[in-house]
């Protein structure tokens, strides 16, 4: 077995503290799963989630809807949404990501559509990103704005996709502890 330097890891398995790991950690806990939508990084994100021992119990699997009519037809994005925007939009990776959760019967969807380069596309610049999750309690979609080469804008999303969805779990752990709170308020 190949190994990096200085490392008792096997070379491209992931950190022990990667995001990818720190997610598959939280979902198991929760008993909660995962599925992905994937555009620009093209399996890049469903790659560093499968990485993580153990992640069978939570990853429902994914698709990787690189065609702008595969995002409709596979992941449920509204055709006229895609006809009157384009795939790079907010709304787009929203639906993506609940497409996902829906299709794939997880609890969270997690989505990343965008402009990786090396040209711009249909008007919009190369670093352009969305990166969307869908949860039990509604979602989120952060635009990035990344710098760098193809690869670069490429592993950034799947880093940015992973610590929205982190932050998203964390979310909710916290309410559900505040919720739990204030159900045994005013008991004796």
């Amino acid at each position: 077995m190949e190994r990096e330097t200085g490392t008792e890891r096997p070379v491209g398995s992931p950190p022990v503290g990667s995001p990818a790991a720190g997610v598959v950690h939280s979902l198991a806990q929760r008993h909660e799963t995962l599925a992905t939508v994937e555009s620009l990084t093209g399996g890049l994100l469903s790659a560093s989630i499968v990485e993580i021992a153990g992640v069978s119990g939570v990853y429902q699997g994914g698709l990787v809807v690189y065609a702008t009519e595969l995002k409709s037809e596979l992941a449920g994005v509204p055709a006229e949404l895609l006809a009157e925007r384009g795939p790079v939009d907010p709304d787009v990776a929203a639906a993506l990501a609940e497409g996902g959760r829906q299709r794939c019967d997880a609890d969270w969807g997690l989505a990343t559509t965008g402009v990786a380069g090396p040209e711009p596309q249909d008007g919009k610049p190369v670093g352009l990103v969305y990166v969307a999750v869908a949860g039990p309690n509604g979602g989120e979609v952060r635009q990035l704005d990344l710098d760098g080469g193809r690869d670069h804008v490429r592993s950034a999303a799947v880093t940015e996709a992973l610590r929205l969805l982190a932050e998203r779990i964390h979310a909710a752990d916290e309410a559900s502890r505040d919720d739990a709170g204030t159900a045994g308020a005013g008991r004796r």
